[in-house]
């Protein structure tokens, strides 16, 4: 039986494609072979010996300390793409958010109540306060082109809006799926220079930390309006509050909140609402489901952020399945490994990403686990 925990509330359409006849799912699952979290905080979490997978339920894995799982011979899955269409839906209320001052007027109006027919005359007298502008034929500067960024600018260009798009890691899928008119550029300084709006669709990492601050601020056009549904730290909060206050900045919404930026007049402040939809928390459930349901049962690797994508088909006795460090000659040494018994590799598929690989060996005869788990650098076996 294959133990399954989850740290967070799970949509049931997810748990529910665990078959219980080999699967037992709770939230106190004891030594669990995978867990399912969404944003519980995971990097104070002292991993189980049994632990084979994480399933992020949704696109981001700060909660999760993905290199001490990598050590541990730990597969982090995340779902990209399965909220995308949520995210992309409300980037498009903050691009209009940006464009007209909708909560502040919303909130005013509230404070009418009691005045009776006076109502309508304060309205008429007091809206002129909340003018905006329109998006049609403004440009829109977007920095990352994938599943939700590729959305936004598509629609965008349906608004009727100039579209530019940066994204050094772009996909030849996700390249196909954007609209001619989508104008991709290889250097970022032309988003900044020219877009009247920007949208930041990048993870979040080392790199990427304050990709907005004062410096690239000072590059963009004043009165530029800047959207931000990925992730908080991707703009420096001391540099947006300032340029808010001189004005540079005409607006900026974010998904989310952090207390500097609270309570600051053109900082529209939405509480991380860009996956809560039924269907976004159903898609990604079922996505975190499926992959770790491939990974227990057959061994595949699709959508991990540690270790890289593989899958071999079993035709032997045994599919012999190794994480290990991305180094040479390691290979070899698994395969000696694995043949030390007389065993005879049928196929091999043998994939890597940045320091870590991963093997999986399609094995007829008897196979010695421990002789491959003494190979310095290997980090997990499995043999299915």
């Amino acid at each position: 039986m294959y133990n399954i925990l989850t740290l967070n509330k799970i949509a049931a359409v997810g748990t529910d494609k665990f078959d219980r006849t080999k699967y037992s799912v709770s939230d106190e699952a004891a030594d669990p072979t995978a867990i399912m979290v969404r944003s519980a905080k995971m990097h104070d979490m002292e991993m189980p010996e049994s632990l084979l997978a994480i399933a992020r339920a949704g696109a981001g894995v700060n909660n999760i300390p993905v290199d001490k799982c990598a050590e541990q011979g730990i597969v982090v899955f995340n779902t990209p793409g399965a909220n995308s269409n949520a995210v992309k839906e409300l980037a498009i209320c903050g691009l209009l958010m940006a464009s007209r001052k909708i909560p502040e007027a919303m909130a005013w109006a509230q404070t009418l109540k009691g005045n009776g027919a006076e109502v309508g005359k304060m309205v008429e007298k007091g809206k002129s306060n909340f003018a905006g502008c329109e998006i049609m034929g403004k440009t829109l500067g977007l920095i990352g082109l994938g599943a939700i960024g590729g959305k936004l600018a598509n629609i965008a260009i349906s608004l009727g809006m100039n579209v530019i798009g940066y994204d050094p890691f772009l996909s030849v899928g996700a390249a196909l799926n954007l609209k001619p008119q989508v104008k991709v550029t290889a250097n970022v300084n032309e988003i900044y220079a020219n877009a009247d709006y920007i949208s930041l669709h990048l993870p979040y990492n080392a790199d990427t930390k304050d990709t907005i601050n004062k410096e690239t601020i000072d590059l963009c056009k004043d009165g530029v309006r800047l959207l931000n549904f990925a992730r908080g730290e991707l703009v420096n909060s001391e540099a947006i509050v300032e340029a808010v206050g001189s004005g540079k900045v005409a607006r900026y919404v974010v998904d989310f909140p952090c207390d500097e930026i609270l309570g600051v007049e053109n900082i529209v402040a939405i509480p991380h609402l860009g996956a809560s939809s039924a269907e976004s928390e159903d898609n990604c459930a079922v996505m975190a489901a499926d992959e770790l349901i491939e990974y227990i049962e057959r061994g595949t690797i699709r959508n991990s952020v540690n270790y890289p994508n593989a899958e071999l088909e079993k035709t032997g006795d045994h599919l012999v399945c190794v994480l290990h460090k991305n180094v040479p000659a390691l290979i070899s040494q698994i395969t000696g490994a694995v043949s030390s018994k007389g065993a005879n590799i049928e196929n091999l598929v043998n994939k890597s990403k940045k320091d870590w690989a991963y093997s999986m060996l399609d094995v007829n005869g008897e196979v010695d686990i421990e002789a491959i788990k003494a190979v310095d650098g290997v980090t997990g076996v499995r043999v299915l």
